[in-house]
C-alpha cells in the first residue's frame, strides 16, 4: 500500500507541473494490434527526463524498450481481470478523488489566503482567550445573550480588570480553570481561522473585540508578538533507550551513565564529530559526524529536542546531557537559517490551507463559479409538494421519508438539462442532514437552506463526473493511475509476492550466485580508545591480564570524575570505521595505535576470514536481486506472449523531434 502512495504522489507532482500534448499523433507501436501513441511516449519521456540518473535510460531506443515493457506488463493484468478488483476499483476512486482537488477548488482565493498565512507565519502570538459558548445555529434571543455576555467581560477587562482572573471566572473553555485562558504561542493554522485572524489583527497588550467561531463568543488579549525562529542546524550524539532482553531485564541506567561519560570527554577536549562517529547510535548521521539536516519548530517528533536545539548559540554551542522520548542527547550547534521563502513554503501552505477552516471560502467561491457556469431549472410545481412532506419532527430527528417515497421519484430539477435529480433524492438528503445540528427556524426557511445545499452539492457532482471531458490533462493524469495501480497489483502477484514464499526458487538463485554474497574478513575484537597514553597504557596492561572492557572502564574512569577510556565491543567486517585504521588481522593485543588525538588498543579474540553468507544472513539482498531476475526474464516471456510491432519510421521521425 506504502508503494502505491508513493506512486500516487510521484505522479501527481509531475503532472501539476504542466501538460503538453502534440498537436498531432501518431501510432508508435501496437500490442496484439492495439495501437500506442506518439504523444503520449513524448510526453512520458520529457516528464520524466530531469528525473533518472541512469543516463542508459535518456536514451531514446532503451527508453522505448523501457515504454513498451511498461505497455506489455499493463496489457497482462487486464488480460487477467485485475482491473474488476474491488480492491483496484476502491484504490482508484480514492485517487481519482485526491487528484480532483487540484480542480474542484478555486485557485485565486487560495492563492491569497496562502499569501495570506505566509505572512501571518512570519510572527508567533503569543495570547489568552475568554470564550463564551453559543451555538452556531443558536437562536437570536440566545446568540444575543451570548455576546450581551462577552461585551460585558470585555468592558471590564479594558477598565482595568485581569484577563487571567476574569478567564478563569468566567470563561466556558474546560482548560481555562488551570491555564487562566493561556494559550502560549503560536503561529497560523494553529487556530480557528477566524481566532487567528483576530489575533493577528489585534495589536501587542490589546484586547480584541468580541470574535464569533463554531464554539461561540472569544475575546482575546494578545500578551506578545515575536519573530518566527526559522531554521537550525545542528550535530548531536544519542545512546538510544535500551531494548529488553529475553528476560524483559533493562539496564535503564546504561544510557545515561554512556551519555555523561561522552560529555565529560567532551568537556576535557575531545571533538564532538569523532566522538559521534565512534559513540552515537544513530545511525543516519554518526559517520557524518552526528550532522543532522536542518529543521524548524514542528518538524522533529520530540519537543524536547528542538527546544534545546533552538537555545543553543556560537556562544553556548554546545548543550548539556538530556533525554527525549527516544533516548539520551547531547547537541551541537552548528547555524541557523531564517524562515523559508514564500515559494519554498507554497506546497505545504496550499496542502494546510486545504485542510484548515479557511478552506471554506475557497469552497463558498467555487459553489459561486458552478452556479453561474451550469443551469438549473427546478419544477415550481413539484418542489412545494415535496416541502411540505418535511415537518418539524426534524428538529427532534424524528422526521422520516414518506412510506409512499417512490411516488416521488420523479424530476425536481435538471442540470444543463442533461443530468436530473428527483425529488425522492431531495427527501433522502434531508433525512441524512438530521444527524447535524439544524437548529434554522422556522422550518420553511431551513427546507429553503437545505434545498439550496443540496443543489450546490449536486453542481459539484456534476462538475466532478465531467473533469475529464472539460480537462485533457486530468484524463491523462487518471489513465497513468489506472495503469501504474494495475502494475503495482500484477507485479506484486507475479515478482513480489513469488520472490518471498518461492522458498525453492529463492535458494537455488542464492546458489548460482554465491560469489556476490560474500563477508569480508572480520574480527571478534575489543577496542579501547583515550586520548591520554598513561590511560592507554594502562589499559594494554589490562588487556593483558584478560579484564573484560566492563573491568578496564570500571577501574580507569572514576565515578564522578573524568572518562579516560571508552570501548566497543564486537564482530566488525574489514574496512568498518569502527576498527583502527591500521589495525592487523592476527589474533592477541594490538600494538598501540595513535589515530588523530586518540590511542587505541585492541584485543582480537578471533579471526573469522571472508567467507560466503548464509542465506539467513544475507537473505533480503537475495530476494531483491531475484526480484530483478524475475522481472528481466518475464518481460522477454511478455513478447512472446504479446505480439508487439514497432513503427520504425514513426520512431525516428520521434527521435528527431524529442532530441533537444
Amino acid at each position: 500500500m506504502k508503494m502505491k502512495q508513493l506512486l500516487f504522489g510521484l505522479l501527481l507532482s509531475l503532472n501539476l507541473i504542466g501538460f503538453a500534448q502534440s498537436s498531432t499523433k501518431e501510432v508508435l507501436f501496437t500490442i496484439d494490434n492495439k495501437p500506442y501513441y506518439t504523444d503520449e511516449f513524448a510526453r512520458v519521456y520529457k516528464k520524466n527526463l530531469d528525473l533518472v540518473k541512469d543516463e542508459s535510460q535518456k536514451d531514446l531506443n532503451q527508453y522505448l524498450e523501457l515504454f513498451v515493457g511498461y505497455k506489455l506488463k499493463v496489457n497482462k493484468a487486464y488480460k487477467l481481470g485485475l482491473q474488476d478488483g474491488s480492491s483496484y476499483q476502491n484504490e482508484l476512486k480514492s485517487y481519482r478523488s485526491q487528484l480532483s482537488k487540484n480542480y474542484t477548488s478555486d485557485s485565486k482565493v487560495t492563492k491569497e489566503l496562502v499569501e495570506e498565512a505566509y505572512k501571518r507565519s512570519l510572527k508567533e502570538i503569543k495570547a489568552s482567550h475568554i470564550l463564551i459558548m453559543v451555538d452556531e445555529n443558536a437562536t437570536p434571543e440566545d446568540t444575543l445573550k451570548s455576546y450581551n455576555q462577552i461585551s460585558e467581560l470585555r468592558k471590564r477587562a479594558i477598565l482595568g480588570e485581569d484577563f487571567a482572573k476574569l478567564a478563569s471566572e468566567n470563561s466556558q473553555d474546560p482548560s481555562a480553570k488551570e491555564n487562566k485562558g493561556n494559550l502560549g504561542y503560536f503561529s497560523s493554522f494553529r487556530m480557528l481561522y477566524g481566532f487567528e485572524t483576530a489575533a493577528y489583527k489585534t495589536p501587542k497588550g490589546n484586547i480584541s473585540n468580541p470574535v464569533r467561531t463554531r464554539f461561540g463568543y472569544h475575546l482575546i488579549k494578545v500578551e506578545d508578538i515575536r519573530d518566527n525562529r526559522g531554521e537550525v542546524a545542528v550535530a548531536h550524539i544519542m545512546i538510544l533507550n535500551p531494548e529488553a532482553t529475553a528476560d524483559d531485564k533493562v539496564d535503564v541506567d546504561k544510557p545515561k551513565n554512556t551519555i555523561y561519560d561522552i560529555y565529560k570527554k567532551l568537556q576535557q577536549g575531545e571533538k564532538f564529530e569523532d566522538l559521534a562517529k565512534q559513540f552515537s547510535e544513530d545511525k543516519s548521521s554518526s559517520s557524518k559526524g552526528g550532522v543532522l539536516n536542518r529543521f524548524g519548530s514542528g518538524q522533529l517528533s520530540s519537543e524536547e529536542f528542538e527546544t534545546v536545539a533552538f537555545s543553543l548559540t556560537t556562544d553556548k554551542p554546545i548543550s548539556e546531557p538530556f533525554k527525549s522520548q527516544f533516548g539520551w542527547h547531547i547537541i551541537k550547534f552548528i547555524d541557523k537559517f531564517p524562515l523559508k521563502t514564500m515559494e519554498e513554503m507554497q506546497p505545504d501552505l496550499e496542502m494546510k490551507v486545504s485542510k484548515d477552516d479557511r478552506s471554506r471560502l475557497i469552497v463558498a467561491s467555487m459553489t459561486e463559479k458552478l452556479r453561474k457556469k451550469y443551469t438549473v431549472k427546478r419544477d415550481d410545481k413539484f418542489f412545494p409538494i415535496v416541502s411540505k412532506l418535511i415537518t418539524n419532527d426534524f428538529y427532534e430527528g424524528k422526521w422520516d421519508v414518506p412510506t409512499n417515497f417512490k411516488e416521488f421519484n420523479k424530476d425536481l430539477f435538471s442540470i444543463n438539462k442533461v443530468k436530473s435529480i428527483t425529488g425522492a433524492a431531495f427527501l433522502a438528503y434531508v433525512k441524512a442532514q438530521q444527524k447535524s445540528p439544524n437548529t434554522l427556524k422556522p422550518i420553511t426557511k431551513l427546507i429553503d437552506k437545505l434545498y439550496q445545499s443540496f443543489v450546490d452539492q449536486e453542481l459539484f457532482q456534476y462538475y466532478d463526473d465531467n473533469l475529464e471531458n472539460e480537462f485533457p490533462e486530468f484524463s491523462a493524469v487518471m489513465d497513468e493511475y489506472r495503469d501504474g495501480l494495475l502494475l503495482f497489483d500484477l507485479m506484486e502477484k507475479e515478482i513480489w509476492t513469488k520472490s518471498k514464499t518461492d522458498t525453492i526458487g529463492l535458494k537455488s538463485f542464492y546458489d548460482k550466485n554465491l560469489k556476490n554474497y560474500n563477508w569480508k574478513n572480520r574480527l571478534d575484537v575489543t577496542i579501547l580508545s583515550s586520548t591520554k597514553w598513561d590511560v592507554i597504557k594502562k589499559s594494554e596492561k589490562l588487556l593483558k591480564q584478560d579484564k573484560t572492557a566492563d573491568l578496564i572502564k570500571e577501574k580507569l574512569n572514576l565515578k564522578d570524575g573524568d572518562v579516560n577510556v571508552m570501548s566497543k565491543v564486537g564482530v566488525f567486517e574489514e574496512g568498518n570505521q569502527v576498527l583502527p585504521k591500521n589495525i592487523k588481522f592476527k589474533t592477541g593485543i594490538s600494538e598501540i595505535i595513535k589515530e588523530g588525538e586518540y590511542y587505541f588498543v585492541t584485543k582480537v579474540n578471533k579471526i573469522l576470514p571472508a567467507d560466503s553468507k548464509k542465506l539467513e544472513e544475507c537473505k533480503g539482498k537475495v530476494i531483491n536481486d531475484y526480484q530483478q531476475y524475475l522481472e528481466e526474464n518475464w518481460v522477454n516471456d511478455l513478447k512472446n506472449e504479446f505480439k508487439v510491432e514497432v513503427n520504425q519510421i514513426v520512431f525516428e521521425k520521434s527521435k528527431k523531434q524529442l532530441k533537444p
